[in-house]
This record gives C-alpha cells, structure tokens and sequence, in this order.
C-alpha cells in the first residue's frame, strides 16, 4: 500500500461539492481516498469556528487529521478562513514522509505547489470538487494528474 498524503482545501472541497448540488459523505470521501489514491494520511486544513465542534468531532472520526487556521468575518458577517499557506506549508514540512501527495482543490493559487511536487516525481494527484470551477492554471500545472470527485459522485455523496 502507497504512504500517500492528502492535503485537503477544506473552504473550497465545500463550495465545489455544494455548486454540483449535492453534499461529500466526508466518511465515504475517506475511505476513496485510500482505496483509489493510496492516501494514507489526510489532513484538512479548514477555518475554526466554536459552533462546529460536531463537524470537527465528525471528520477526525472519520480519519482526517484536522489543521485549523483562525477565521476572520467578512462586511457580510460570512467567516473567511484561506488555509492556503498552512497547506502549502504541511507539504513541505511532510515532504520526506510520504511517497506522493494528492492535492484537493481547485484553487489555482495551488498552481505552484502543484507544479514543485510534479517536478520531484511527488504529486500523486490533483482532485477537484468539478469541471467548470477547476482554475486553468491548476490544470495546466497538473497535466494529466487531474480528477474530478464529481465523477466519483455515486461513492462519495452524502445519502440520509
């Protein structure tokens, strides 16, 4: 079994998923991750909010190592919490423990992490949420080493 790493953009996991009109079993969401991409570690990287304790006792049950970032509240009152350096940041310091690193988002600001990893034969894959809200510049960063967890909608939906 590969010791693979999952880096997850937990904001952007969210937002892809919800735009396709359906919820992640995060649970389900785990186990394809070991099962198709050798993951044996997964970290998400998500803003903390007080109110989410169940949602954090949830996906720590379920085998993800949770890394949290402070959020901050927009004019809006929406909370903002951009993970995208703590991320980047794990990679790096994990960067002789595991064999390669699946890369979970569809952030292009990801583009150049993306494109290192490749470069030392370490990036396993890049998974985002869909088609249409995947970045060009990830993609293009990526090459062929792209999937989309939409197509793997029947094994990984949230069903009551």
């Amino acid at each position: 079994m590969p010791n693979n790493f999952a880096f997850i953009d937990s904001q952007n996991i969210n937002l892809g998923i919800n735009a396709l009109g359906w919820r992640l079993d995060w649970k389900r969401f785990r186990v394809h991750l070991k099962e198709s991409y050798g993951v044996a570690r997964a970290y998400i990287f998500i803003g903390y909010v007080p109110e989410n304790q169940s949602l954090y006792h949830n996906l720590q049950r379920a085998g993800f190592e949770l890394v949290f970032k402070p959020v901050t509240y927009r004019k809006d009152g929406k909370a903002k919490g951009n993970v995208d350096a703590e991320l980047v940041l794990q990679a790096m310091i994990d960067f002789s423990e595991y064999e390669r690193a699946v890369i979970v988002t569809s952030d292009g600001d990801f583009s150049c992490l993306v494109r290192y990893l490749l470069e030392q034969g370490k990036l396993e894959r890049v998974l985002s949420p869909n088609r249409a809200g995947c970045s060009a510049l990830l993609k293009r960063a990526a090459g062929s080493k792209v999937d989309f967890l939409e197509d793997a909608r029947k094994k990984i939906e949230y069903k009551n």
